[in-house]
């Protein structure tokens, strides 16, 4: 890993304490963070941007404190909070629109071009919010409640 990104998210890990080690998993399994160990173990020979993707999640649920659960509507909460830091850390606002721009919005083809995973822009979309000629990312209730807007007319 050498992208400047890559290095962002391994010194988050060092900084909050979180080990990784690379180690051979099922093939549906591509990372876990263990809370208990302060450790994230991540499936040896993904790519590039597969690695990326995971890892960025996996600091998702280090960066929430997150535990394994069975109870699915927290699982999910739990799932859709990683995805979603991830894709804040992974994704520029600037080169989304761009791409957004050039690609008609097909979350594959910008998926490629930033080097992530889909399901990291897919859940970029999913943080963002139109009305009319503006876009927020991350929009709360309440005057002057978002991370970030953008005049897109």
């Amino acid at each position: 890993m050498t992208n400047p990104v890559d290095r962002l998210l391994l010194d988050f890990a060092e900084t909050i304490g979180v080990t990784i080690e690379y180690v051979r998993m099922p093939a549906e399994r591509d990372g876990i963070y263990d809370h208990d160990d302060r450790r994230i173990r991540l499936r040896r020979g993904m790519s590039a941007r597969h690695h990326r993707s995971v890892l960025a999640h996996e600091l998702g649920h280090a960066a929430f404190g997150d535990t394994p659960t069975r109870f699915g509507p927290v699982h999910a909460k739990q799932e859709r909070r990683a995805e979603e830091w991830a894709a804040l850390r992974l994704i520029d606002i600037d080169a989304y629109r761009h791409l957004e721009a050039v690609h008609g919005g097909h979350a594959g083809a910008i998926a490629v071009d930033l080097d992530v995973m889909r399901s990291t822009v897919l859940a970029f979309q999913g943080l963002l919010a139109r009305l009319g000629d503006t876009v927020y990312v991350r929009p709360r209730m309440g005057a002057g409640m978002w991370a970030h807007r953008e005049d897109v007319a």
